[in-house]
């Protein structure tokens, strides 16, 4: 099964919290704390704690400036924004930074676009270029390292899908640097706004969602909704450092669908014929599958006569019979059709990628009482039989033992 990760934002979101939250998860602090090294930055060192937030206990991820600008308030994570003395740094910058990371590739490609997402919603807020951007805050030391450590950490738990809740946010007004902000901050609402991110206005005053928290989220998200059903396998709950009357905290979890056999309602369209060729009733067949029914059959059957025939069947929806039945009657020589309606029973299944000696293949997942069935896709074992020259059981049977390898442990 895929590893799929819920993020519920029921709290906001923030970079620090997100990464408090997969640490409490099981990323590896040492795996973190190595990667992080590889950065070449000095001038900081990492927190790691619990803290009680409401009296829920809670994962506290910090990075503490060893130079700090003296005189001025210390802001919380989450407004993302620890007012500190650093350089002002362009795209560019914070780019390089991340490509001397001694790193798998994919790692930098979630921190490379957590990045410009943020950038391009600065550049809109500004009215300037992307390139023209300072990351006065979020080029801060303290938020590189949160938006490197998501990436890191979800790379670490194999995370594949990522589902975010809705975002709740605060009200009134924040200070930054570049003055007094409304709530959410321009910079998080453009964000909100190109990736489509749903937000829940809260009573509390201030900000909740922080333009890195509200980037992560449309940077890693991957799909739009939780499953009908799902088991919870693993919590990990990030703290935030503002205290609000609710818990003030990330929660993630790591989910897994509850695959049911659905039963749904089809419709059986049927009729003997005695006088087509091979060649029409082939033909309907392919006319009868492109127009969108479930599945076509034929039968041989004795008509009348002694006469060998056909019987045709067609499983389609209510709202295609008149479709179906026109191509029937005008494909064939038939002159009626039976139709009855039918239960179905259908498994919960889904197409996969898998990866083989051969190549890429396409397998068919189904799921049936907690037992996963792997069943190779024809057109792709037929595609790889051509291209390699080898036969098809040779095929089937190496994307069928890779599929279970990954699917069934």
């Amino acid at each position: 099964m895929k590893n799929i990760l819920y993020l519920e934002c029921y709290s906001g979101i923030s970079g620090d919290m997100t990464v408090g939250a997969l640490l409490d998860l099981g990323a590896h602090r040492e795996v973190l704390e190595e990667t992080l090294c590889s950065m070449g930055i000095e001038g900081y060192h990492l927190h790691f704690g619990r803290k009680k937030k409401c009296g829920i206990d809670a994962y506290n991820f910090d990075v503490e400036l060893e130079k700090e600008q003296e005189g001025h308030a210390h802001h919380t994570h989450h407004s993302e924004e620890h007012i500190h003395k650093h350089e002002h740094r362009h795209l560019s910058d914070i780019l390089e930074i991340i490509e001397r990371l001694k790193v798998k590739e994919n790692i930098k490609q979630t921190a490379k676009h957590i990045f410009q997402i943020v950038a391009e919603a600065e550049a809109k807020a500004h009215g300037i270029e992307i390139e023209e951007v300072h990351f006065h805050e979020v080029g801060a030391i303290d938020s590189i390292i949160d938006i490197l450590s998501t990436a890191i950490c979800l790379d670490d738990l194999g995370i594949e899908e990522v589902i975010v809740s809705p975002l709740s946010e605060g009200h009134g007004y924040v200070t930054c640097q570049h003055g007094v902000m409304p709530v959410p901050v321009p910079a998080t609402a453009n964000i909100a706004a190109a990736y489509g991110l749903e937000l829940r206005l809260t009573d509390n005053e201030g900000e909740m969602v922080t333009p890195t928290g509200a980037a992560i989220a449309a940077a890693i998200r991957t799909m739009d909704k939780l499953p009908e059903k799902y088991k919870i396998k693993k919590i990990g709950i990030g703290a935030g450092n503002k205290d609000f009357k609710n818990a003030n905290i990330l929660r993630a979890m790591l989910i897994e669908p509850i695959a049911e056999e659905k039963e749904e309602k089809k419709w059986i369209l049927e009729t003997n014929i005695d006088d087509s060729t091979p060649e029409a009733l082939g033909y309907t067949m392919e006319c009868l599958l492109e127009a969108g029914a479930s599945d076509v059959w034929y039968m041989p059957i004795y008509m009348k006569k002694s006469r060998p025939a056909f019987l045709l069947k067609v499983i389609c929806e209510k709202d295609q019979i008149e479709r179906m039945e026109d191509i029937i009657f005008v494909q064939t020589t038939t002159i009626g059709i039976r139709k009855y309606q039918v239960d179905r029973k259908v498994l919960d299944r889904r197409i996969e990628q898998i990866m083989t000696k051969y190549g890429e293949g396409k397998v068919k997942i189904c799921n049936y009482k907690g037992q996963v069935f792997c069943y190779p896709e024809y057109e792709s074992i037929k595609e790889i039989c051509n291209r390699e020259k080898i036969d098809f059981q040779k095929v089937y049977i190496e994307i069928k033992k890779a599929a279970e390898e990954k699917f069934l442990g």
